[in-house]
């Protein structure tokens, strides 16, 4: 099975980089494993359907955009997201 994919879309302004390491607290918090990309093409972020950044992407659906979203928001969203794709905890 392939791992998660969260995406951080964003120019990489304060806010953005913010947002990636409250990814990161969160993964390391719920014991997953995910691919993590900075997206800063704004073509690709358009392609979301995103109007404002930082926008968090958990596999494929838009999480969040325009605001920083709170660790424990993220950890929820990685594991609703790991539980529909049937992802076991990282060991």
């Amino acid at each position: 099975m392939d791992p998660l994919k969260i995406q951080v879309l964003g120019p990489g302004c304060p806010k953005c980089d913010l947002v990636a390491r409250r990814v990161r607290e969160a993964l390391a918090a719920s014991g997953r494993a995910a691919l993590v990309e900075k997206v800063a093409d704004i073509d690709r972020m358009l392609s979301f359907g995103i109007t404002a950044t930082p926008a968090v992407v958990v596999d494929g659906r838009v999480r969040s955009s325009g605001r920083i979203p709170r660790v424990e928001e993220i950890e929820a969203w990685i594991g609703e997201a790991a539980n529909e794709a049937g992802l076991a905890k990282a060991r």
